[in-house]
């Protein structure tokens, strides 16, 4: 069975995404970083809420993933809260200066998740020999690599994933970011096991009173009366799409 994975970045889109049909969660926070490590509230809430496998994302800033030692040191610490409260899995990814795999600190984070099924998240698309990163997070028993095949969107990676998908020897690879209703059937043809969709919209913000010239963000731009929420008739309609394929 093709599963879907859906990225949320709250509780309540998670319990949405569950209900539509989803396989997995990767709980996240800060849709505009690309996913931070969520708040404890969010995870114990998570814990409660949702009975489908969820894997929160650990990463505690957004740019790069070359990290200090206090970066680290709290990765570390996000990690182990997340092994104790039962979590199925986690998502997580470090790099070196140079791009490669940051092998001694990931080593680190294997032994740290103790039974949890570690996805190396997309700061595989960031490293400089992918076929060789591969390799290397075979060797630490990572579960899966999520990667749109080193390119903006995952359907412009088809080609990796497809040489990635023959050269795996362990970790699934789970293609992500820009995966949706319009293109999944490009990712089956080449024997995509895992897919990872956001499957969101964005929903105008409940509020009728709203103050004007004050901003809570650095960005002026940005709408702050309106936020990022999964589409649970959109997750529905992928699974319902994964399954005509699979019969």
């Amino acid at each position: 069975m093709i599963k879907l994975e859906v990225c949320c970045y709250s509780v309540d889109c998670a319990i949405t995404a569950e209900q539509a049909g989803a396989d997995r969660i990767e709980l996240c926070a800060s849709q505009s970083e690309g996913g931070l490590t969520p708040s404890y509230g969010s995870l114990l809430l998570a814990c409660e809420r949702v009975k489908i496998p969820v894997h929160p994302i650990v990463r505690p800033r957004g740019g790069d993933f070359s990290y200090s030692a206090v970066d680290f040191d709290v990765i570390k610490n996000d990690i182990a809260r997340i092994r104790d409260l039962g979590f199925a899995g986690v998502v997580v990814g470090l790099l070196d200066d140079e791009g490669h795999i940051d092998l001694v600190r990931m080593a680190e984070v294997m032994k740290l998740s103790g039974g949890m099924a570690v996805t190396f998240h997309r700061a595989f698309d960031m490293c400089q020999n992918p076929l060789v990163a591969l390799e290397q997070l075979t060797q630490l028993g990572v579960a899966r690599i999520l990667t749109s095949g080193q390119q903006q969107n995952a359907e412009l990676g088809l080609p990796l994933l497809r040489n990635l998908l023959h050269a795996s020897q362990g970790p699934v690879i789970m293609a992500g970011a820009g995966v949706r209703l319009s293109n999944l059937h490009k990712f089956v043809e080449i024997g995509i096991q895992e897919l990872h969709s956001s499957s969101g919209h964005t929903v105008p913000s409940t509020m009728r009173y709203r103050k004007a010239g004050v901003t809570m963000c650095s960005d002026n731009e940005f709408d702050e009366f309106s936020h990022y929420c999964v589409d649970g008739d959109m997750v529905e309609a992928m699974k319902n799409a994964l399954s005509l394929v699979e019969q």
